[in-house]
């Protein structure tokens, strides 16, 4: 197994060989993989975010804005139909482990989805680096994102500065914006990515990063399964619970790994993990 691999694991210990992945998650701070799932299962996806999307806009903090036109929502597990399929992925469990270890947790699940209309976001980290990362130069949490449609150049497509997870952000306004003086810097290591419906990427969410302008009339809506290796503590910005039976029927392997409250009955996420800088834009 590569270097960068968590201490103690090794390729049999995973489902399938992940070392080149793990490899660009420590060298470019991305990686994908092409076809994990069906075009019927992105479809379907996407479905349950339009349905929670409706719901979460009926309701105060229900959505916050992530720029003009552009809005995140977090959701429980249940309100997606596919989400065993998702975290019991063996591509998925097999990054989570290499790069977070064996006892990673599932702390978020939610969405964003920049409209018609929706214009560049300032360079960012969706976070602080933390003390793991800024000294040791090791990852401790993870995010793998998932497209509800094909990507195309109009849509408004992800751009992320590769090798830039590493950045200590010190001199970063709150640890997380740029000065817009250095934004050339990331322009020229800026790389779009154009998902299709059934790719999935993972990605250091301190790797800097924006949404781009939708020049089209369609949403590009995006999930997003947000993962914790033991140092971190990301899942005090998220709310994610389950219901009792749906924790009953659960695979072992996934109630594991699923860092949240057993409840009786859900309640509707308000959202915490709002992001200041982002609420103007590129402004």
């Amino acid at each position: 197994m590569t270097a960068h691999a968590y201490p103690g694991i090794t390729p049999n210990a995973l489902d399938v060989d992940v070392t080149d992945d793990v490899d660009r998650l420590y060298t470019d701070g991305i990686t994908a993989r092409k076809g994990a799932f069906t075009t019927a299962w992105a479809d379907e996806m996407r479905e349950d975010i339009e349905t929670a999307f409706e719901e979460a806009r009926s309701r105060q903090d229900g959505a916050v804005g992530r720029g003009p036109n552009r809005y995140y929502v977090e959701i429980h597990p249940e309100q997606m139909r596919g989400f065993v399929d998702l975290v019991d992925h063996p591509w998925v469990r097999s990054v989570a482990t290499a790069v977070l270890g064996p006892e990673y947790k599932i702390v978020e699940l939610g969405f964003d989805i920049p409209f018609a209309g929706a214009v560049n976001q300032p360079w960012h980290r969706d976070f602080p680096s933390p003390e793991e990362t800024r000294t040791e130069k090791r990852l401790t949490s993870l995010a793998f994102n998932l497209t509800g449609v094909d990507t195309g150049e109009d849509m408004g497509p992800f751009e992320v500065a590769l090798g830039t997870q590493f950045e200590t952000g010190e001199d970063f306004k709150h640890e997380m914006f740029p000065a817009r003086e250095t934004f050339g810097r990331y322009e020229e290591r800026a790389v779009r990515k154009y998902p299709q419906r059934g790719d999935i990427s993972a990605r250091s969410a301190l790797t800097i990063h924006r949404g781009t302008i939708n020049h089209s009339q369609a949403s590009r809506p995006v999930l997003v399964l947000g993962m914790d290796g033991p140092e971190a503590d990301n899942a005090e910005q998220h709310d994610l619970a389950v219901t009792r039976g749906y924790w009953e029927a659960l695979p072992e392997r996934v109630r594991a790994h699923l860092d949240c409250p057993v409840v009786d009955e859900l309640t509707p996420i308000t959202q915490k993990h709002t992001i200041e800088g982002l609420v103007m834009g590129d402004a």
